[in-house]
């Protein structure tokens, strides 16, 4: 059998050992009503109804073709000087800072100053979160529901607002299907754990052998739910992890060829996090016809940002069709909060009978998934976004002549004094950069992350690089590191 044919049977027969055992669980979309907004007396006052905010037709869905003022509310932040303080001299903070802002405390007696700083450490990519569009549709669905049914997906909290999310984003990433997870974290915990069930369940419960578990090939520098996921799973005694060097397709090759499991899954991250490189793609898709494994990749940070239609590196490198399963986040690029699965309707039904983290969590609330769809028609609709964050891609390869491949620039210093001495500097030049130390990233690879978005405009860039050079040699800088991170 080819590799979908494979997985689609084994699937199916941990669906049918669940459906014995009375232990598949269903999604039942519940259908709001609006609230009624007609003008009414009570007790003699009249109350009058807030007027209706944006719609979702097309004819009242309002985009934009450049850059507006809004958009630089995203990457312009203000901080208190306490918080400056703290950050200057590296001091723990709990969060407690109060901003006595003379616009917020009416305080004749508050005189505390706030710094601007331009944001360089979000993931905000395209400059979402600060659009009016989708802050109406929010607003308009909190008007007319409230926050939504209280409740896990399988009991009362999946409406017809998450199905019509999930079918956007299936068709976005080119799958039949998809399930809205509370996080991106929620997302990689809830696939990992229903991946090790497959193998207890087609052993009747019983623990497999060593030729019936499901051997899971992980990167080294995947993201920490996808770790800790796979931790879950190996609790079922199912599975057998190994761990192959980073983007080391050679390495890879070498544990798939000695490996006498038949159940084979490859997962990985599509575009790095801290590292800002890209798995690759192409040479997965070659070794996945090889060694007939099932492929999973995290998109969290190339969804939306990367492909003509924002598809995801995977669309980037036109191999959508050799990926199974993909993660996705709407907390990043698409400027909101959730994550999914874009998958078939039997993985689908797998992971929401199997996935923990998925079954016992509280859903979504309305509003912010009205939002999370509005924003992924924006990004599809407003192309000159991507085209802007790329431009500061280049932008900022030009200027310093570091070789950067992706949004995500992670700029290693080495020790952690220096970085930590490179963001202070930033942060009283106005630039909000903040040092990776560990456990984050092992000892002597301290390094800055920068994150560029479509909200930073070409001066920025040539400010903050001017900045930088002031405190790091760019000649000096080794973009990417392959040494590991310190597991937490």
């Amino acid at each position: 059998m080819d590799i979908p044919s494979a997985w689609d049977y084994w699937v199916g027969e941990a669906l049918a050992r669940l459906e014995s055992l009375k232990l598949l669980r269903s999604l039942r979309p519940i259908c709001l009503r609006k609230q009624n907004t007609h003008l009414h007396v009570e007790n003699g006052k009249q109350y009058v109804p807030i007027p209706e905010i944006v719609g979702e037709g097309d004819e009242e869905f309002e985009v934009f073709d450049q850059m507006r003022p809004w958009d630089r509310s995203s990457v312009e932040v203000e901080i208190g000087e306490p918080t400056f303080n703290r950050w200057m001299n590296d001091t723990p903070s709990p969060g407690d800072e109060i901003i006595r802002s003379p616009l917020i405390n009416k305080d004749p007696k508050s005189h505390q100053q706030l710094k601007k700083l331009i944001l360089f450490s979000g993931n905000d990519y395209l400059g979402l979160s600060s659009h009016p569009t989708i802050g109406r549709v929010a607003a308009k669905a909190a008007l007319e529901h409230g926050m939504g049914p209280r409740g896990s997906a399988l009991i009362c909290g999946y409406t017809n607002y998450h199905s019509q999310l999930e079918s956007c984003l299936a068709d976005l990433k080119k799958k039949e299907d998809c399930l809205l997870c509370p996080t991106g974290f929620a997302a990689n915990m809830a696939l990992m754990t229903a991946i090790g069930s497959i193998g207890s369940l087609l052993t009747g419960n019983s623990i497999p052998s060593e030729v019936e578990k499901i051997a899971i090939f992980s990167d080294a520098l995947n993201h920490a739910s996808i770790i800790d996921g796979i931790r879950l799973a190996e609790r079922q005694q199912s599975v057998k992890v190994f761990i192959y060097r980073h983007c080391d397709m050679s390495h890879l090759n070498m544990l798939l060829s000695q490996c006498r499991m038949h159940r084979k899954v490859v997962v990985t991250d599509s575009l790095f996090s801290m590292d800002g490189d890209y798995a690759p793609m192409v040479e997965l898709a070659k070794l996945r016809k090889k060694h007939g494994f099932l492929l999973v990749i995290d998109d969290a940070h190339g969804s939306f940002v990367c492909g003509k239609n924002g598809g995801g590196v995977a669309e980037e490198l036109n191999c959508e069709k050799e990926v199974d399963l993909c993660i996705g986040t709407l907390s990043k690029a698409a400027g909101c909060h959730g994550g999914f699965i874009a998958c078939s309707k039997r993985w689908k039904l797998l992971i929401q009978s199997r996935g923990r983290s998925f079954i016992f969590s509280t859903t979504t609330p309305v509003p912010v998934v009205a939002a999370a769809h509005a924003a992924v028609k924006v990004a599809k609709m407003e192309t000159w976004r991507r085209r802007a964050i790329w431009n500061r891609v280049e932008d900022f390869r030009a200027l310093t002549g570091i070789p950067v491949t992706s949004p995500i620039i992670s700029l290693i210093v080495g020790s952690e004094e220096k970085a930590l001495q490179a963001s202070r500097h930033l942060l009283k030049s106005g630039f909000h950069v903040t040092a990776i130390r560990p456990p984050t990233v092992p000892p002597n690879s301290c390094r800055l992350r920068v994150a560029l978005s479509a909200a930073h405009t070409r001066e920025d860039l040539e400010k903050l690089t001017a900045k930088l050079s002031q405190c790091i040699n760019f000649q000096d800088i080794s973009v990417h590191c392959s040494s590991g991170y310190a597991r937490l």
